[in-house]
């Protein structure tokens, strides 16, 4: 393949629908973004064309990143060039330098960087504008899972109001059972608005690897879900007012999958959920784009043990989650579906668990590895949504407590050492995270009462255990 280089073609909208055009050499992808309750025509009229214009060359250009996995020569903005900054460059370096470190660890490639790009920068920085509307709620997205449930009925115990983002992407299928998903578990809260977003991508499907993967030495291909998402998400806090994009992610996205022996990098698959890249978009988004408009995590705070443990006061509506990301609502066969039953096992009531999985995953000899590497016995964490190994083991250890264990996890159990409460996993750490006032003040005696319930909960089973 002589040309390399991957472009942004066509950006183009009309009152719900935003289009985008993507090359990479000769060939074309297309993907595109539905916004059922948005008119993106009329923002053109508050905030001007070329400043929408603008907030959609960003979605394009995140889309695009996908095909940054193909190793492209140069990047070219092509009709859109006149919108690059150097602030813009910065950023997409910085997320494709962090979000590829996986996939630069699994092709060996330690000095693999983002190409050039065709045009120079027009500017240090863009303007920003400020929002026409304000409104009281913030915009809260739900992917579905136990995490965001959890921030749903945080916000609500907090006296937050919020509305909710919901999106069904054909990278997991068709949107309508997808967002029929999402209504089940949104019917558990009090979100002011549902807003839905559909993103249909014909490159997900393409046989791109098989036909020319060998040549270009690419076996996998990574996205920015994460900004991507935020950005796409943009038109939906203009037209509304909103003044927070508020997100679902928890402390353990801190922490990398395995330190690089080449490069002595750390390598974390999840990088785009942690706090150094929410600090990243939300400061970006502040100086570039949209002046009064934040984006937060309410579970930054948090490790899982704690989710779990607030996850326990809406029992039954974990019952109406999902969050596998191979089959949706579950697999039962990957490390993610593997981690949640692990976890919804130790510190729920096992017939929640039956009810989503209807069956135990550490019984299964294919779930054999995943439950290894989730408790650091494989050669490193798997590349999933999971938490650290310590919450594995500790999750481990309370259903071999609670008598939940089959003989293939009760092997487990004993494969593993000792475990006793680590104090950072039953702590919210308020000043680990980027939760503005007055949110962090109000969300605060909710995390205390959290903290405090799952120390003696889960005290109380492991003194049971060393007793016996």
């Amino acid at each position: 393949m002589e040309d390399r280089t991957l472009g942004i073609e066509r950006i183009a909208w009309t009152a719900h629908q935003l289009a985008v055009g993507l090359r990479f050499g000769a060939l074309r992808f297309h993907t595109t973004y539905w916004y059922p309750d948005v008119d993106l025509e009329a923002l053109d009229g508050h905030y001007g064309c070329d400043f929408m214009e603008r907030v959609h060359l960003h979605t394009a250009l995140f889309e695009g990143l996908k095909l940054a996995s193909l190793r492209p020569t140069a990047v070219d903005l092509g009709p859109f060039a006149r919108h690059h900054t150097a602030a813009l460059e910065a950023l997409v370096r910085a997320v494709h330098h962090h979000v590829w470190a996986q996939w630069r660890w699994e092709h060996d490639l330690p000095d693999e960087r983002l190409a050039p790009w065709r045009s120079a920068p027009h500017a240090e920085h863009g303007t920003p504008v400020r929002r026409a509307s304000v409104a009281p709620e913030v915009l809260s997205f739900c992917g579905g899972g136990k995490d965001s449930l959890v921030a749903m009925k945080l916000l609500e115990r907090a006296g937050i109001p919020y509305a909710s983002l919901g999106y069904a992407s054909s990278v997991y299928g068709p949107a309508a059972p997808q967002l029929a998903l999402l209504d089940g578990l949104l019917d558990e809260g009090r979100s002011a608005r549902r807003h839905r977003q559909v993103v249909l991508d014909d490159f997900g499907d393409a046989p791109v690897l098989a036909l020319h993967g060998g040549a270009l030495g690419v076996r996998s291909v990574t996205a920015a879900e994460t900004p991507s998402s935020i950005f796409a998400a943009l038109p939906i806090a203009l037209d509304r007012g909103y003044s927070h994009l508020v997100l679902g992610h928890e402390a353990s996205a801190n922490r990398g999958n395995l330190v690089w022996d080449r490069t002595g990098e750390e390598v974390n698959s999840q990088w785009g959920k942690s706090l150094a890249a929410e600090r990243l978009l939300d400061r970006y988004v502040r100086d570039e784009l949209v002046a009064d408009l934040g984006v937060f995590s309410v579970l930054m705070p948090l490790h899982d043990v704690l989710i779990f443990e607030l996850a326990r006061r809406d029992e039954a509506a974990v019952r109406r989650t999902h969050s596998c990301n191979v089959r949706k609502p579950w697999c039962r066969r990957c490390p993610k579906c593997a981690y949640v039953w692990l976890g919804l096992r130790a510190h729920l009531d096992p017939a929640t668990t039956d009810a989503l999985f209807g069956e135990d995953l550490l019984e299964v000899p294919a779930n054999g590895e995943h439950f290894r590497g989730l408790c650091g016995l494989g050669a490193h964490v798997p590349f999933e949504c999971v938490g650290r190994v310590e919450e594995s083991r500790l999750a481990v250890a309370l259903c071999h407590a609670r008598g939940l264990l089959g003989p293939r996890g009760r092997a487990l159990a004993e494969a593993l050492p000792p475990v006793s409460l680590d104090a950072e996993l039953v702590t919210a750490r308020l000043d680990r995270a980027a939760i503005p006032e007055p949110f962090a003040s109000a969300l605060e005696p909710h995390l205390r009462d959290a903290e405090r319930r799952a120390r003696e909960r889960i005290g109380a089973a492991l003194r049971a255990v060393h007793a016996s």
